[in-house]
C-alpha cells in the first residue's frame, strides 16, 4: 500500500514561492511515475505536474513556466517548486505515484492529506 505525506504548503502573498514536498513509501520510487495534483473549494482535482521514472516532465499549461516538479530517488521524495504564485493556484495540493497510465488520470483509490496553499494579499 502506498503511502504519502505532503507538506510545505502555507499562505503566500501573490508572487512568492512555496516548495512543496510528498514523502513516498511502499511503492519501488525510482520506477514509477509521480505527479503532483491540486483541488480548488467546488472543482474537481486536476493534474498540475508529472515527473516520469526517467525523470521526465510534463505541466498544466496554468502552471507551465512557474512551477517545476523534480524527485530524490534516495529520499523517496517528490518536489513541487512554485514560484509567481497567482491566487487561482489557492488549492490543496496532493502527490500521488504508481504507473504512468495511473498518473495522468489520476487513477488512484487512496490519496494522502494534501497540503493547503492559500494564495492571497
Amino acid at each position: 500500500q502506498v503511502q504519502l505525506v505532503e507538506s510545505g504548503g502555507g499562505l503566500v502573498q501573490p508572487g512568492g514561492s512555496l516548495r512543496l514536498s510528498c514523502a513516498v513509501s511502499g511503492i519501488i520510487f525510482s520506477i514509477n511515475a509521480m505527479g503532483w495534483y491540486r483541488q480548488a473549494p467546488g472543482k474537481q482535482r486536476e493534474l498540475v505536474a508529472t515527473i516520469t521514472h526517467g525523470g521526465s516532465t510534463n505541466y498544466a499549461n496554468s502552471v507551465k513556466d512557474r512551477f517545476t516538479i523534480s524527485k530524490d530517488n534516495g529520499t523517496n521524495t517528490v518536489y513541487l517548486q512554485m514560484n509567481s504564485l497567482k491566487p487561482e493556484d489557492t488549492a490543496v495540493y496532493y502527490c500521488n505515484a504508481g504507473p504512468w497510465s495511473k498518473v495522468v488520470r489520476a487513477d488512484f483509490g487512496s490519496w494522502g492529506q494534501g497540503t493547503q496553499v492559500t494564495v492571497s494579499s
